[in-house]
C-alpha cells in the first residue's frame, strides 16, 4: 500500500481529483465499513418487502374463485411512498416528469418541481440539481450534456475550467454568459461522469424542453456528442453534426440549432480550437441577421 508520504505534492493533488470525479466524498471514515456488505443487506431487505408486498397484494385481490381479481390487475401490489429508494419503471417516470415539467407556469416552478422529482436514479448520486441559468427572453441559450463535478459541486452549470474555457469563447464573439442562458439536457451528475442511459434522458427530456419553451430562446447552441444526439437525433459524432444548422421543436415552437465541441472537448484536443472557431463565427452570423 502507498502511503500518502511518498507521494508528491503533484501526484497527490491528481489522486484526489481522481476520487473527487469518481464521487468519493469522504476519504476517511471514524470506523472502517464494509460497503460491499451494507448494499447486499440492502438489497436483501428490499427484496424481502417487494416479496412480502407481492403475496399481500395477491391474496388482497383474489376474488371467490382464487383467481387475481379485476381490481387487482392480476399483478403485485404497487411499492408504497415510505420505501426509500424504490426504482419507478421507466414508462411511469417518464410520464412523471412530464406531467410535472408541463405543469410548471414559470421558471421557478419548473426548478422546484425539478427539485422535488425523484424518478430518476442519477438524483441519488448527484450533490445538487444542476438547473438553467439566465435570463428569460435570452436570445441565445447554451445547452451542454451533462453536469461534471464542478458543476455538481457549485451547483451550477458550465463551472470550472471547461465553464472559463467557454466564457472566453463567448466573449469572441461579443456574448457574456450574464446575457443568455446555459443549461444542461440532464441536471444531474451521472456517476464517473458516464454518459446517460436512453431511459435516463428520456426521463429528463421534459425538463430540459420546459426549460427551453420557459426561456424563449432565438437560437440554441448545442455542446457535445450528448447534446446534439439527444435533439438531433442518429448516432453520429459531433464532428459529423457540428457547423450544420438544423431546426429543433420545442414547444410548439421551431428553434434553429447549430451543434459545436463542448469546451472540455477543446481542452482535451486544443487541436479542435479551430472547429469550434468555425462554428462560433456561423453563431454570430446568424445572431447578427436577427
Amino acid at each position: 500500500m502507498i502511503s500518502a508520504n511518498d507521494l508528491s505534492p503533484a501526484e497527490l493533488a491528481a489522486l484526489l481529483h481522481f476520487h473527487a470525479d469518481a464521487g468519493v466524498d469522504w476519504l476517511l471514515e471514524d470506523t472502517a465499513i464494509d460497503r460491499f456488505a451494507e448494499f447486499e443487506a440492502s438489497r436483501a431487505k428490499q427484496q424481502v418487502r417487494q416479496t412480502d408486498n407481492a403475496r399481500s397484494g395477491q391474496t388482497a385481490g383474489r376474488g371467490d374463485a382464487g383467481k387475481p381479481s379485476a381490481a387487482a390487475g392480476g399483478r403485485p401490489a404497487a411499492a408504497t411512498p415510505s420505501m426509500p429508494n424504490m426504482a419507478v419503471p421507466d414508462e411511469q417516470a417518464v410520464a412523471a416528469a412530464r406531467f410535472a415539467a408541463e405543469s410548471a407556469r414559470s421558471l421557478e416552478e419548473l426548478k422546484t418541481a425539478l427539485e422535488s422529482f425523484n424518478g430518476c436514479n442519477l438524483k441519488n448520486g448527484a450533490r445538487n440539481t444542476v438547473f438553467a441559468t439566465g435570463t428569460p427572453g435570452s436570445k441565445v441559450m447554451i445547452i451542454g450534456p451533462m453536469p461534471d463535478a464542478d458543476d455538481d459541486r457549485d451547483g451550477l452549470p458550465f463551472s470550472g475550467k471547461a465553464g472559463m474555457l467557454l466564457d472566453r469563447m463567448l466573449a469572441a464573439i461579443d456574448l457574456d454568459r450574464n446575457q443568455i442562458a446555459l443549461a444542461n439536457t440532464v441536471p444531474w451528475r451521472p456517476p464517473g461522469n458516464r454518459a446517460p442511459s436512453g431511459p435516463e434522458m428520456n426521463i429528463c427530456r421534459p425538463f430540459i424542453e420546459r426549460q427551453i419553451a420557459l426561456f424563449e430562446p432565438k437560437l440554441l447552441l448545442l455542446l457535445g456528442n450528448v447534446t446534439a444526439r439527444f435533439f438531433f437525433g442518429g448516432t453520429g459524432t459531433i464532428h459529423t453534426m457540428r457547423g450544420q444548422w438544423r431546426e429543433v421543436p420545442v414547444g410548439g415552437a421551431i428553434i434553429p440549432a447549430l451543434a459545436s465541441l463542448h469546451p472540455q472537448e477543446l481542452l482535451n484536443a486544443p487541436a479542435s480550437k479551430a472547429l469550434a472557431w468555425q462554428d462560433l463565427l456561423s453563431f454570430k452570423s446568424r445572431l447578427a441577421q436577427m
